[in-house]
């Protein structure tokens, strides 16, 4: 009876659990993003890229199909499928959920059996001796013979012996150990959102500076032959004395000038449409996208409310979750100052045949419970939790940075898209004016007022324009995929897996099946 109190008592202390609450650290967010206010495009130029409206929209599911890229789209579809860095923070995820049911395993016994069989015998022994008896006055002998033999005495043992064992959670060691590894499962799960998102970015980036390549290239080229047209004409005024010797050497140094930088266009493709394969699972060697000039329009970007922000990142929830985790830690630590119980029990049967095994007089059992205390350490236990809690701490200080850093990033790409689009309708207008120039020098040239070396001229002067244009545009493109990464992509902390479902299948078709 008294063993049964015992375990009662411990199965009510269960309840009781040690560790500080956790409770995140409170972060106001700015009322708005100062880049995206009205008062930040008062003095912009028109034609400068605003967000879209209404302020408080959000971005959704996949995000890459707002710039209206089929094959675009493609490829990232295939990236979500077929990326190996993506495939393998999916693996970690798997091995983080693992660690739930090796720490909730703690608030169970552990039972063990250890059956067995053997046989035990002892030696006897006699011996034979002859004796000779003499009695009265008439002498008999007899001779008595005794022989000496040795033979095995003993018998079969039977055991199945079941022991069991338990430590009762009494101050939620085992409960704060669970919750560490069910939020370190959530930052796993987080940390692959993030690295899927940065690998659907970076795809983003690399397809709009492949495009940017090709437009750069048709320029190129144009330059190239407007260069080869000027070295013509220059060499035929030279040998008619009309200019001298430099003209044409110049001419030349111009044309290679052009060529190389055509050249190097060519390899910045390649680099990255190698980068591409990658990032889709496939190698170089045997991936290829077709040429095809940058056009898509920049789409307008719904940055939502910066309260939202905290809620969007992926890191940001990591380093939220993070923190819970190192918090449950420090109750884990605290635990170890109370003293632990652990019942034991047994019972099994024993005998000498199947027949006694199965017998009462074969059952035998057991019950037992021991409590331990720390006396003296010293000063260890006090150091861990003093450790774990300077931890916390400095997780706290990771989250709050990853907040500012999120903050900074959202405005700086504001900022970006705002000046650069009034880079690129600066720098159309000034196309435009170089467009019309070159059609004026081609009429003077036609009527015979001005040499064809100044249309050529004229025509440098639109092309250079435009390879400004291409690069700005091509600057324009991989901001906007920034600020939608900074934005967090359309993620939200509502998917990841709850912690009392993190083990369950449906949170790894959860995990599994986000865009």
């Amino acid at each position: 009876m008294k063993i049964m109190a015992v375990i009662l008592i411990g199965a009510l202390l269960t309840g009781c659990m040690v560790g500080p609450k956790y409770t995140p650290p409170a972060v106001p967010p700015p009322p708005a993003f100062k880049e995206a206010l009205p008062s930040a495009y008062n003095g912009a130029l028109p034609g400068a890229w605003q967000p879209a409206s209404p302020q408080d929209a959000a971005l959704k599911g996949k995000w890459w199909e707002m710039f209206h890229e089929p094959e675009l789209n493609a490829l990232e579809e295939q990236l979500n499928i077929d990326n190996q860095n993506i495939a393998q923070y999916f693996q970690n995820f798997m091995a983080a959920r693992s660690l739930v049911g090796e720490a909730r395993a703690g608030l169970f016994p552990t039972v063990t059996a250890n059956p067995s069989i053997g046989r035990t015998g002892t030696a006897a022994s006699t011996s034979n001796s002859k004796s000779t008896n003499t009695s009265g006055s008439t002498t008999t002998s007899g001779t008595t013979t005794t022989s000496s033999a040795s033979s095995s005495i003993g018998g079969t043992s039977i055991s199945l012996p079941i022991d069991a064992s338990w430590e009762p959670d009494l101050w939620g060691r085992v409960r704060n150990g669970i919750r560490q590894a069910q939020y370190s499962a959530q930052v796993s799960a987080a940390d692959l959102e993030n690295e899927r998102l940065t690998e659907q970015a970076s795809l983003a980036e690399f397809y709009f500076e492949l495009r940017g390549q090709d437009a750069l290239q048709d320029v190129g080229n144009r330059v190239v032959q407007a260069e080869q047209t000027t070295l013509d004409i220059t060499r035929a005024l030279v040998e008619t004395g009309i200019y001298p010797p430099a003209a044409a050497a110049q001419a030349e140094v111009s044309l290679a000038d052009a060529q190389a930088s055509n050249i190097g266009l060519a390899t910045s493709r390649a680099l990255y449409e190698h980068a591409i394969a990658m990032l889709i699972g496939k190698p170089a060697s045997g991936f290829s996208l077709p040429e095809r000039s940058l056009a898509t329009a920049l789409p307008p970007i719904p940055v939502g409310l910066p309260s939202e922000l905290l809620q969007r990142r992926p890191d940001v929830a990591a380093a939220e979750r993070n923190m819970a985790a190192a918090n449950a830690e420090i109750g884990v630590e605290q635990a170890a100052f109370y003293p632990t119980v652990s019942l034991t029990g047994g019972a099994g049967l024993e005998g000498s045949s199947l027949k006694t095994l199965f017998s009462l007089p074969g059952l035998f059992w057991s019950l037992g419970a021991s409590a331990t205390q720390v006396l003296f350490d010293a000063g260890l236990r006090k150091a861990t939790v003093a450790q774990y809690t300077a931890q916390y701490n400095a997780d706290v200080a990771v989250y709050k940075q990853a907040i500012l850093t999120a903050f900074q990033q959202v405005e700086d790409y504001i900022a970006t898209l705002r000046v650069v689009s009034q880079q690129i309708d600066r720098q159309a207008t000034a196309v435009k004016a170089a467009q019309t120039y070159l059609d004026l020098e081609t009429s003077r040239y036609d009527t015979g007022i001005d040499p064809y070396l100044d249309v050529v001229s004229a025509q440098l002067s639109v092309l250079s324009g435009q390879q400004t244009v291409v690069t700005l545009r091509v600057n324009e493109m991989t901001s906007a995929v920034a600020l939608i990464q900074a934005l967090g992509g359309g993620w939200n902390a509502s998917q990841l897996p709850a912690p009392a479902s993190i083990a369950t299948d449906g949170a790894v078709k959860q995990v599994k099946d986000t865009p």
